[in-house]
């Protein structure tokens, strides 16, 4: 056994006895060597050991262990207590490497990053693969990332031992999602190089067998599903055929196994060519949307001049009623007053001496004039 390998690299393991072989394969293929892979059995299933014994690898170190709480994050952190690479990565039993994997990860880290990681190719139960490209160098990714949720496949990571203060580091008090936690405390612990991103597909990520889904219980993936659904220019590379019984991890293997550098330029340019096409059809279906917006912005400003119109005249016509009322209200008062003067002017002229004197002749008038009527 290497003394001491540059990487070491996590595989744990419950209940994939099914696929477990290929994807330790899919380790040992890599183009770099310098490895041990600790595989880590949390209550693993019958045969799992049987499986590991036959490659007869020195690097291959099994960690037969009881099962531990919720997914056993406790005896990945006795496993990563013996690790001795300087670089630490992770291998799900069920995905597949590509051969450069490993390679590509280290090269991003060569400019002193932290962590790394690199695309996957999420792989539907009936054999079709769809890129998630995940980009944390863009603000509104990389928030949702720390904040909301995590859409990079824990294959996708390499590390570097020396960036958190010990090996066991694994979060032993959550239920689930502890890689996403670990991800986020490398990238929080280490803010003046943080990350690096490699923008290749390097993994083939399947769907859990215990979800029991085709797509993985992932929306993005039920999309891209959607889509090759119905799309015939779906690439031929990303939609493998995968007969009764085999498992799809098994077709993909055989394929990459005949020539590993000509499938990986071939997956990779069929995923260029499908994210190219994907935003073609955005395009074309955007151009028409965006004429609608257009006429339908148009429509809006012209009804909102209509109305500013209306209200600019309800606001001249409320002030010509305000000015109307005010005019009236002055009319009021010059009457009230007229009357209030002549209503102190006859109350003076019954105080007057003339109409006390006066008074005996406009009592003969008056009933003179009751007379002739």
């Amino acid at each position: 056994m290497v003394s001491k390998p540059r990487f070491s690299i996590l595989m744990p393991t419950h209940s994939r006895v099914d696929v477990i072989g290929l994807a330790i394969q899919s380790v040992l293929d890599q183009t770099v060597q310098d490895f041990e892979l600790l595989v880590v059995g949390d209550g693993c299933a019958p045969g799992t050991a049987e499986v590991i014994a036959a490659f007869q690898d020195a690097r291959i170190r099994f960690f037969d262990l009881p099962k531990a709480p919720n997914y056993g994050y406790a005896n990945r952190n006795i496993a990563l207590r013996e690790a001795r690479g300087d670089l630490i990565g992770f291998a799900a039993d069920d995905d597949l490497l590509f051969p450069d994997h490993f390679e590509i990860l280290a090269d991003g880290l060569k400019g002193g990053a932290a962590i790394a990681y690199s695309q996957a190719l999420w792989v539907s139960t009936d054999g079709i693969a769809a890129p998630f490209l995940t980009n944390l160098e863009l603000a509104d990714e990389f928030g949702f990332f720390m904040e909301s949720g995590n859409t990079i496949p824990a294959s996708c990571f390499l590390y570097r031992a020396d960036c958190l203060p010990s090996r066991d580091v694994w979060p032993e008090d959550v239920t689930s999602a502890a890689d996403w936690r670990l991800w986020q405390r490398i990238i929080r612990d280490n803010p003046h190089n943080p990350f690096s991103y490699c923008r290749v597909p390097t993994v083939l990520h399947f769907s859990a067998e215990w979800k029991n889904s085709r797509h993985s219980q992932a929306s993005q993936l039920a999309t891209f599903l959607d889509i090759a659904d119905r799309a015939g220019w779906w690439p031929s590379a990303l939609r493998v055929w995968i007969p009764n019984p085999s498992k799809e991890q098994s077709e993909y293997s055989r394929l990459m196994r005949v020539d590993p550098a000509a499938w990986s330029e071939q997956m990779r340019r069929a995923v260029g060519d499908l994210v190219a096409r994907l935003a073609w059809e955005d395009v074309q279906t955007i151009r028409p949307m965006l004429a609608s917006a257009e006429a339908e912005k148009a429509t809006v400003h012209s009804e909102i001049s209509r109305l500013r119109n209306e209200l600019e005249a309800a606001h001249q016509s409320s002030a010509e009623l305000q000015s109307a009322a005010s005019d009236a209200r002055n009319e009021k008062d010059e009457i009230e007053q007229t009357l209030q003067v002549c209503q102190m002017q006859i109350a003076a002229l019954h105080q007057s001496r003339s109409w006390r004197f006066t008074g005996p002749l406009r009592k003969i008038s008056t009933s003179l004039r009751s007379k002739k009527s």
